[in-house]
C-alpha cells in the first residue's frame, strides 16, 4: 500500500559487501519486545472483554504464539460505540476542541510514533512477517506522514459563500459526519490503521476501529499513544476480534454513522448490504485489485523489470495494488521474461529481522503473469476486460503513448514509469469493484464530512 522504493536498504541491498559494510547505520530492531498491550480499549481504558474470551497471536514467521489478546464482541462494541457518541456529543471537550487543537493532537500523535519507531517496526515485523527494514522505513514513514498531513489540514476545512438569488445570505458548513466505524486489513496494519483515523480525527469525528485479529499488536500499542497525545476519552475506540463477530457489528450498528473497509470484495459487498440494512450509514470502501502493469517497447528495460517485479513481489505481494497483471510489448517479451525470472530468482527469502531479507514468511503468494501485446488498442482492452479498476502502470519513454494509455486505463491511479508510488497528499481508491470513494489527500476529507447549508434571510430595509 506505499512506496516499493525503500531507499537506503533497497540501495545497499543490491551489492551483499556493500550491505555487511553499511549493517551498523541501519536501525535494530527492539530485542525481547514486551507485549504490553492486549486488551480493549475503550474510552482511553485498557478493558476485559465482556465474554471473558481471549484468542491468540501468532508469529507468522516461526508459528509460534506471541500472547494472547482479549476478543471484543458485539457487547463491547455496543460499549465502544456508546463511548464513541459520547465523545461525539454537543458540549463535549472534543466538539468544543479547537480545530488547530485537533490538528496538534495529530502532530502530537505522529511524534510519539517517530520516538518509538522502532518498537512499532519491531512488532509490525513480528506480528505481520514483513521484513523489519521495510516496516521502518516504508510503513513507519507512511504513519508519520500521513499523521502530519491531515494534523496541517485540521485548521483548514471550510465552506463558501454563495450568491443566491433573492434577498438571502448564504453560506456552507463542512461539519463531521459523527461515529465512524472502520476496519483495517493484516498486510498493512499500521499503515491502514494511520489512514483510516487521520481524516476521521482531522474532521472532528470520532471512531470505533477494528484491526484485523491476525495482526492487532501496533492498533493496541497506537491506543496507549493516543491517549499519552491528549485525545480526550471516547475519541478513538479500538476492538481487537474477528470479522464476522465486530466487523459484522460494527457494519450494522445503527449507533455508527460511517464505515470505512480496507480489505476484499466479498466482505466488502456484506458491509455495504449491512450499512443499506441499518441505517443507510455512508460506507467507503477499499478493495481488490488485479491490476495491468504495460510495458512498451521503448521502456528502460532493467528499471521496467525491477519495477515490475517489485510491483508484485513488494510486502510478500500481498498487497492489493499488486501488478499481477504484465503486459509486454511483443518485441521486447521474451528478453523482458528472462530477465524477471533471474530477478526472482535472486529474491532473498529469510527471517523478517535479517537485514538482507527481501521476503518474510508467505500467507498468499505473488504470481508474475507476464504476456505479450502487439498494439496499444489491444492492451489498452484487455488491460480493462477486468471486474477490477484499482491501479494500473504504464512503462514508456513516450509521452503521447503515457498519456494515452493513463487516460485510457478504467482505474483509481495510475502510475506512469513508476509502481507503488504512493503518498498522503494523493486520493487512492478504485473503479469498479475496487472499491467506493476515496482516501487520502483533500478527497480523503470529504468522506469523513457533511456539507451544511444555512441560509439567511436578509430584511428590507424601508426607503
Amino acid at each position: 500500500m506505499t512506496s516499493s522504493k525503500i531507499e537506503m536498504p533497497g540501495e545497499v541491498k543490491a551489492d551483499p559487501a556493500a550491505l555487511m559494510a553499511s549493517l551498523h547505520l541501519l536501525p535494530s530492531p527492539t530485542l525481547n519486545l514486551e507485549i504490553k498491550y492486549t486488551k480493549i480499549f475503550i474510552n482511553n481504558e485498557w478493558q476485559n472483554s465482556e465474554s471473558g474470551r481471549i484468542f491468540p497471536v501468532y508469529n507468522p514467521a516461526t508459528g509460534e504464539q506471541i500472547c494472547e489478546i482479549e476478543e471484543a464482541d458485539k457487547v463491547d462494541t455496543d460499549k465502544a460505540v456508546r463511548a464513541a457518541r459520547l465523545a461525539f456529543s454537543l458540549g463535549s471537550v472534543w466538539r468544543r476542541m479547537d480545530a488547530s487543537e485537533r490538528g496538534h493532537l495529530l502532530d502530537k500523535l505522529a511524534d510519539l510514533v517517530e520516538r518509538d519507531r522502532a518498537i512499532l517496526a519491531t512488532m509490525e515485523s513480528l506480528n505481520s512477517g514483513k521484513p523489519f527494514l521495510q516496516a521502518f522505513y516504508v510503513d513507519l514513514q507512511g504513519v508519520v506522514k500521513t499523521l502530519r498531513y491531515y494534523a496541517g489540514w485540521a485548521d483548514k476545512i471550510h465552506g463558501m459563500t454563495i450568491p443566491v438569488d433573492g434577498d438571502y445570505f448564504t453560506f456552507t458548513r463542512h461539519e463531521p459526519i459523527g461515529v465512524c466505524g472502520q476496519i483495517i486489513p493484516w498486510n498493512f496494519p499500521l499503515l491502514m490503521f494511520a489512514w483510516k483515523i487521520a481524516p476521521a480525527l482531522c474532521c472532528g469525528n470520532t471512531v470505533v476501529i477494528k484491526p484485523a485479529e491476525q495482526t492487532p499488536l501496533s492498533a493496541l500499542y497506537m491506543g496507549a499513544l493516543i491517549k499519552e497525545a491528549g485525545f480526550p476519552p471516547g475519541v478513538v475506540n479500538i476492538l481487537p476480534g474477528f470479522g464476522p463477530i465486530v466487523g459484522a457489528a460494527i457494519a450494522s450498528h445503527v449507533g455508527i454513522d460511517k464505515i470505512a473497509f480496507t480489505g476484499s470484495t466479498e466482505v466488502g459487498k456484506l458491509i455495504q448490504e449491512a450499512a443499506g440494512r441499518s441505517n443507510l450509514k455512508r460506507v467507503t470502501l477499499e478493495l481488490g485489485g488485479k491490476s495491468p502493469n504495460i510495458i512498451f517497447a521503448d521502456a528502460d528495460l532493467d528499471y521496467a523489470v525491477e519495477q515490475a517485479h517489485q510491483g508484485v513481489f513488494f510486502n510478500q505481494g500481498q498487497c492489493c495494488t499488486a501488478g499481477s497483471r504484465i503486459y509486454v510489448e511483443e518485441s521486447i517479451y521474451e528478453e523482458f521474461v528472462r530477465r524477471s525470472v533471474e530477478r526472482a530468482k535472486r529474491r532473498v527469502v529469510g527471517s523478517p529481522f535479517d537485514p538482507t531479507t527481501e521476503q518474510g514468511p508467505q500467507i498468499f503468494g505473488p504470481v508474475q503473469e507476464i504476456l505479450s501485446f502487439k498494439t496499444m488498442d489491444e492492451v489498452i482492452e484487455r488491460a480493462n476486460n477486468s471486474d477490477f479498476g484499482l491501479v494500473a502502470a504504464v512503462f514508456t519513454n513516450d509521452i503521447n503513448k503515457a498519456l494515452t494509455v493513463s487516460s485510457a486505463m478504467q482505474a483509481g491511479t495510475v502510475w506512469i514509469n513508476c509502481y507503488n508510488a504512493l503518498n498522503a497528499q494523493s486520493p487512492f481508491g478504485g473503479f469498479k469493484m475496487s472499491g467506493n470513494g476515496r482516501e487520502m489527500g483533500e478527497c480523503g476529507l470529504r468522506e469523513y464530512s457533511e456539507v451544511k447549508t444555512v441560509t439567511i434571510k436578509i430584511p428590507q430595509k424601508n426607503s
